[in-house]
């Protein structure tokens, strides 16, 4: 019987090059490896375990080839795996995002700078941002193995060598000091904060996370999570967690008000929400946003600001 093809995901950025599903026969076609990983489901539906962190970093593998030409990815043991759809949504909402304050036209090329906070060991953002917009990355992290791993992602991919670079966060307090330089002017910062404050509170997620992917029986609920699915320590949890995160980088922000076009972060806590407005408030923030996207099973949302008026917009230079 052949599988059912997938039917057009709303939720997904009408640009999302997934919005119509995963054509595993084109994937496959890239990708053979990913073959072993995938069957029918019982709606008839071609798909993978999700709980399977071999299964989606081979499918991450195959969308980056696919989509994006990228060959030879890779992260290591341990680290975040994140869905590649849910990050191109952040990308394309970011490209909306700048057209408002570019006569409603998408900014294209290498001098349009974004600076992704915390870019992990999958390089995925900058990968996007560049492939599909042709945008330029600096990507940042408090670890160095994370850092390594982007760097060997750039050299075996020779298109990525000009288009991103990278540096280690030195001191974990900070978030962009010691990053941004007086010379800097970013149209962007793009952030998926530690969403967790602390190790037993990820663990527990994680276990539930894959717990509800895999719509587990009772009895064979899982208890510990599997070893690489969850994440790093450093990308899933710090001391205050989100919100916590979330307004040290307000507070930051401030300290560099004409040399960001648009500052974002990923806020998944819709209970955050109001006090985060409240630090930008506080801050004098000129512009805020928020830009409802949907992740998976969840719904996040992006927080946008800015400290330039609409005039200081208008006359920032994307070219």
């Amino acid at each position: 019987m052949k599988a059912k093809t997938i039917t057009e995901k709303t939720n997904l950025h009408p640009r999302n090059l997934d919005r119509f599903g995963y054509n595993f026969e084109q994937l496959i076609e890239k990708s053979p490896e990913l073959q072993h990983f995938v069957s029918i489901n019982e709606h008839n539906i071609e798909t993978i375990d999700f709980s399977n962190p071999d299964a989606v970093k081979s499918l991450n593998k195959a969308l980056l080839l696919s989509h994006y030409d990228i060959q030879n990815w890779d992260i290591p043991a341990n680290y975040l795996c994140p869905p590649i759809p849910g990050r191109a949504d952040y990308i394309h909402y970011i490209a909306d995002l700048l057209a408002s304050s570019n006569n409603g036209i998408i900014p294209e090329g290498e001098n349009v700078q974004g600076l992704d906070i915390g870019v992990g060991a999958n390089c995925i953002y900058p990968i996007i941002g560049n492939s599909a917009y042709g945008w330029s990355f600096v990507g940042t992290d408090i670890d160095l193995k994370a850092i390594e791993n982007c760097s060997a992602i750039i050299e075996d991919n020779p298109k990525l060598i000009d288009a991103i670079s990278l540096q280690q966060q030195t001191e974990s307090r900070f978030i962009f000091k010691n990053i941004i330089t007086p010379e800097d002017k970013f149209t962007f910062t793009i952030c998926n904060p530690p969403f967790h404050a602390s190790q037993d509170e990820a663990t527990k997620s994680t276990v539930r996370k894959i717990n509800n992917l895999e719509s587990r029986s009772a009895e064979s609920k899982v208890t510990k999570p599997v070893l690489n699915f969850g994440g790093h320590n450093a990308e899933l949890w710090c001391e205050g967690g989100e919100l916590g995160f979330v307004t040290q980088m307000i507070y930051e922000s401030a300290k560099y008000p004409m040399q960001c076009l648009w500052f974002t972060t990923l806020v998944s806590k819709k209970e955050n929400l109001s006090s985060l407005y409240k630090t930008l408030n506080k801050v004098s923030a000129v512009e805020i946003k928020t830009i409802d996207m949907a992740q998976g099973q969840k719904t996040s949302r992006i927080v946008a600001w800015t400290f330039l008026s609409e005039a200081q917009q208008k006359a920032w230079k994307f070219e």
